[in-house]
Formats: structure tokens, C-alpha cells, sequence
């Protein structure tokens, strides 16, 4: 299966035809001309594989893609390394719950659950001693002396599910102990999970400590909003659709909001978030990926490198953030956290505006907004176009165009309009032109990100994750506001758990020139 065929699948749904024949294609790597596979065995070891991360997010994208067909029983073992000393059964119990998590009780998924469990195998070990990564090498030699696979030819995927201070230790031990003897047709690949670093010295430190160990082509940073449905649909919008191209850009766009809210407080993460704060913990990484994605020119083609040379320079024409351009916020209750600091300057909450310095969007403001204990839940962007010229129909009042791309729930694109209300009077409304993904596409189900990164890791599509300049790039707008929150410069206002932040926020949009649109509220359409 090509990787073209793949990518069309999981990005955009496939008919049950299409399912079918992919399901039945016997590997995930292209073969020869006469059908023998040109690369050996698959070994995936996941460390920190007691963690939450691991049993929550990792073993089940791992399962729903063992299930679809992806990972196949006769050349794929997936091996668990973390310090608990438990055995492979006690890790298999414990991923069980997690596994079933929303399946149906059926036959066949008991089945698939049991066949994907039985390729679980646990090492115990440290994560900076010889003895532990020496022990998991030999059982991975023994997986692919099973298989009868040429030592050069076999594939090894190591996913750090793990806190950042520990990945140098870890990619010494695993550089030592526990690489492929050839990257060519075989190889070795790392995906580490954000936070990459806490600012721009600590990330470029962390990137040095790695980039001694490995080529970047072997490096997967991955952020999994870039694995998200309709984060993936930005290119295709942008660029395969005639009636954007003339209206994306300043000329046409009034401003752009990327919106991130939860309706729920840190809930037992305070200690982790205090150290990091909203702006590390979902700004610089999530909502600046998205940024890249709705801001960035066209590529020379779809190969990764072309798409990521276009984000980087995104990066790199953003102005420096002005502090009138930045609300901060902390919620009422934050500090009642026992591994929260009772002098905590942590926002909870941030609002900033980003402005890019190029043609396109010379004067047009980006407003990165997130925020926790909102009163709703979502993630959005939002493209607000500017007024119509002569408006002859005197309804400008009741709100502008806006075209909205809901990632997360109910995902979702819809137009804003204004349209003539029904009746005998020349009156005017605004309504919406929808497109939601659960009714417009029911027999489809949408990969969760984790399934879709880890695949195109397995064949080596880098499009979707973080390049070493890319990084250093975004940090390097981020930093300077970052340090003078933690010398307590720039402090977060008091808003109420429940409500929309501090009202601050709403005056800082205002002045970026968004407009309201009162009375309209977009009522996702049912079944």
C-alpha cells in the first residue's frame, strides 16, 4: 500500500470498498515487484509504559490500528519498558480496561483484544542503566529471529511516553544498546513527546543533547494536534479550493482566532501545570501549529520538507509580541491545589495576538486564545472577513462573514452568512452554511490523532511533526513574554471557574477589531 493510499484513508474517510481492500493488504510498507516485503520485522517499544500517557493515549491508538488492519500479528511485537517491576500479564490486565474503553462487546473485538495483547511483552529497567536496555535488545532480537528477519532490514520504533528530562538518558541507552544494525532498508526511530524544552535555551540544549544521538530524519517530535481531522483538512481547504485562494488574505481578513477552552480546571495535573502554565502547555505547541497551518503559503508540492519549509517561515515573519497585546488569567480556586504554589504567577488562562511582518497578512491580527475552568469546551478557529463595502441592506450590525473550523467536539466547517429571512419582508438574518462531520459522513469513523502519527511514523512521513528549526523558531517568539511572566512582570487577572475568562480578554478583542455577532449561535444539526 502506497503511502498516498494510506493517508487518503485515514484523512478523509474511504468507502466500506476501499476499507476492505486496505484491510486486506498483508503490510504496511510498500513490496517489491513480486510481492516480498522489501523490509524486515516491526518491534514498537514503549517507555513509560506504566504511565497514563502510555495506557490512555499510546497502547490504545496502537490497538485501534492492530484492529483496522495496520499492524499485522506476523511481523509486529509491541514491547512495554518502564521501572515497575511487574510482570507481561500484569501490564496486559492493565491495559484491558483501557483497550475496551467504547467498543462493543462483540466477539470479534474480544478476539482482536486478545490477539493484540498476546503481542505485548513487558522488560523492567531503569531509564539511565545498561542493564535494563541490554535486556530489552535481546528480547527484540529474539522477536526478529523469530520472524526470520535480516538483522539490516529489521524496523524499531521507540515512543518516549515519558517526562523530558528523562529523554537523554533514555536515547544514550537505547543510541548504546538498542539500535538497528542498518538504517537502510531497516531503521530506528524516536518519537518524544512535547513539552519540548521550557524556553528557547532549554529546547535548543535538549535538541543539541538529541541531535548528538540522531539524524533528524529519525526524530518524530510529536504534537498530536497536527494528527487531528480537521487540523489535517487545512491544506486541502487552503489550497485545492478555488473560492479561498482570492480571500485569504489581508485584503479580505478582518482577523483570525485559534481558541482552545476547557470547562474543567488542572484536576490533579497542578503540580505539572504550575511549572509549565497555559502558554507551554497549549499555546506555543498546539494552537501555534494550527497558526503555521492557516497562515503559511502554498508548498512547492506535499512532500514534508516543502511544508515544513513554508511553516518555518511563517515562524520567522512574526514581530515580536508587544505586552498591550497579551490578557492573562488565573481562575479562582487554582491556588487551593496542595502541589500548587500559594504565590503561584501560573495563568491558567492567556489571550495573545501574534502579527506576521509579509505581504499577505501585513496588518492582520492572530488572536492565540486558551484557557482552563471556561464555561465551554472546544477548539476552534475562526476567520472573521472584513465588512462588506455599500452595505445597501443596512445589516452589518448583525455580524460579518466568518468562516469557522471546529476541531474539537462535534467536528465541524461552517460559513457564516447573511441571508434573506424567510417571510413577505425584505429582512435580512444571519445563518450558516454546514458542513458536520458526524452527519455528513455517518459510517465513518475518524481516527483519533495518536493513530494516524504513529502510523505515518512507521512510514517515515514526516509531514505532520516538528522540525529542529521549527522549533527553535517558535520558542523564539515565545520566550521573552514566558520570562517575564516568571519574574512576575506580567501578571494573570482573578476570573470566575465557569465563566469566559477575564473581561479583559473581550476588550483586547475588541480592540484587534473583532466583532460579535449577537443573537447567533450555531446549533450543531442532528441525524
Amino acid at each position: 500500500m502506497s503511502d498516498l493510499s494510506g493517508k487518503l484513508y485515514l484523512a478523509s474517510g474511504s468507502s466500506s470498498f476501499e476499507e476492505d481492500k486496505l484491510k486486506k493488504v498483508s503490510s504496511i510498507e510498500d513490496k517489491d515487484a513480486d510481492g516480498i516485503p522489501e523490509i524486515g520485522c516491526l518491534s514498537i517499544v514503549v517507555l513509560g509504559a506504566s504511565g497514563d500517557l502510555a495506557k490512555k493515549k499510546t497502547f490504545p491508538a496502537l490497538f485501534n490500528l492492530f484492529r483496522q488492519g495496520f499492524l499485522k500479528s506476523s511481523e509486529v511485537r509491541i514491547f512495554g519498558y518502564a521501572r515497575t517491576k511487574i510482570s507481561s500479564e500484569d501490564l496486559r490486565e492493565r491495559l484491558r480496561g483501557y483497550l475496551n474503553k467504547g467498543k462493543e462487546d462483540s466477539k470479534e473485538d474480544s478476539e482482536s483484544l486478545s490477539k493484540f495483547l498476546q503481542l505485548i511483552k513487558y522488560v523492567s529497567g531503569s531509564y539511565d542503566n545498561a542493564e535494563g536496555f541490554q535486556s530489552l535488545n535481546k528480547e527484540i532480537l529474539e522477536h526478529e529471529s523469530s520472524k526470520n528477519s535480516q538483522p539490516e532490514t529489521s524496523r524499531r520504533l521507540f515512543y518516549l511516553a515519558l517526562p523530558p528530562s528523562v529523554y537523554p538518558p533514555v536515547c544514550r541507552m537505547i543510541r548504546s544498546y538498542c539500535m538497528n544494525q542498518s538504517d537502510h532498508p531497516g531503521w530506528t526511530r524516536i518519537i518524544v513527546e512535547k513539552p519540548f524544552g521550557k524556553d528557547l535555551s532549554s529546547a535548543e540544549e535538549l535538541s543539541t543533547q538529541l541531535g548528538e544521538l540522531f539524524d533528524e530524519k529519525q526524530l518524530y517530535r510529536i504534537d498530536h494536534y497536527l494528527g487531528k481531522e480537521l487540523v489535517q483538512n487545512l491544506l486541502v481547504l487552503r489550497f485545492a479550493n478555488r473560492f479561498f485562494l482570492p480571500l485569504w488574505n489581508r485584503d479580505n481578513i478582518d482577523n483570525v482566532q485559534i481558541v482552545f477552552r476547557e470547562d474543567f480546571g488542572t484536576e490533579g495535573r497542578g503540580g505539572y501545570f504550575d511549572e509549565y502554565g497555559i502558554i507551554r502547555d497549549i499555546i506555543q505547541n498546539h494552537l501555534l501549529q494550527v497558526f503555521c497551518l492557516v497562515a503559511m503559503e502554498k508548498p512547492v508540492s506535499l512532500k514534508p520538507e516543502h511544508i515544513r519549509d513554508e511553516k518555518v517561515k511563517v515562524l520567522q515573519s512574526v514581530q515580536p509580541i508587544k505586552l498591550e497585546d497579551v490578557v492573562l488569567g488565573q481562575y479562582d480556586g487554582y491556588k487551593d491545589d496542595p502541589t500548587v504554589s500559594p504565590n503561584s504567577n501560573t495563568p491558567t488562562f492567556a489571550s495573545v495576538i501574534l502579527r506576521i511582518h509579509n505581504e499577505r497578512w501585513e496588518g492582520v491580527p492572530f488572536i492565540l486564545k486558551a484557557g482552563k475552568a471556561l464555561n465551554s469546551r472546544k477548539a476552534e478557529i475562526r476567520v472573521q472577513f472584513k465588512d462588506v463595502p455599500g452595505d445597501i441592506y443596512k445589516c452589518q450590525k448583525q455580524g460579518r462573514n466568518e468562516f469557522v473550523i471546529r476541531l474539537q467536539p462535534l467536528e465541524a466547517m461552517y460559513m457564516k452568512l447573511t441571508v434573506k429571512k424567510p417571510g413577505l419582508e425584505m429582512s435580512t438574518i444571519q445563518s450558516e452554511l454546514d458542513l458536520s462531520y458526524r452527519q455528513r459522513y455517518q459510517d465513518v469513523v475518524i481516527p483519533e490523532a495518536y493513530e494516524r502519527l504513529i502510523l505515518d511514523t512507521i512510514r517515515g512521513d514526516q509531514q505532520h511533526f516538528v522540525r529542529r528549526d521549527e522549533l527553535k523558531a517558535a520558542w523564539e517568539i515565545f520566550t521573552p513574554l514566558l520570562h517575564e511572566i516568571d519574574d512576575g512582570a506580567l501578571k494573570p487577572l482573578p476570573y470566575s471557574s465557569g465563566s469566559r475568562g477575564p473581561a479583559k480578554a473581550d476588550e483586547l478583542l475588541a480592540k484587534a477589531g473583532y466583532v460579535q455577532t449577537h443573537g447567533y449561535i450555531w446549533i450543531p444539526p442532528t441525524l
